[in-house]
């Protein structure tokens, strides 16, 4: 129960875990974006103030951040069939720069 044999190991497809991943990172690169957007919207409605655009700019700055590291990601997936592991940085980096987008956005709405 629950072990692969060696006939199901080699019928395995290795290009679908790459792909699975190459698309996971395009859907959270659609939700940064909405997400940069919506900021965006949320500090240049009505009277802007100067803190607000200096919230919105910090929110396109990460967006940048993050859309670097994506395409940096999704470029080495579809390079091989066999992907490095993203390097520390890389995900410390993508991590850094969503949660700090994601406080950006609340301090916007509050």
């Amino acid at each position: 129960m629950g072990g692969v044999n060696a006939a199901e190991a080699e019928e395995r497809d290795p290009g679908l875990q790459p792909e699975r991943t190459r698309l996971a990172w395009r859907r959270t690169t659609l939700a940064s974006t909405v997400a940069a957007v919506l900021s965006v919207k949320s500090a240049l409605r009505g009277d802007p103030t100067v803190s607000g655009v200096v919230v919105c700019a910090l929110c396109c700055v990460l967006w940048l951040g993050f859309l670097l590291v994506a395409h940096h990601r999704i470029r080495a997936l579809a390079a091989s069939a066999g992907p490095p592991a993203l390097a520390h940085r890389h995900a410390t980096t993508a991590v850094l720069c969503t949660v700090a987008l994601a406080l950006c956005g609340v301090a916007l709405v509050l």
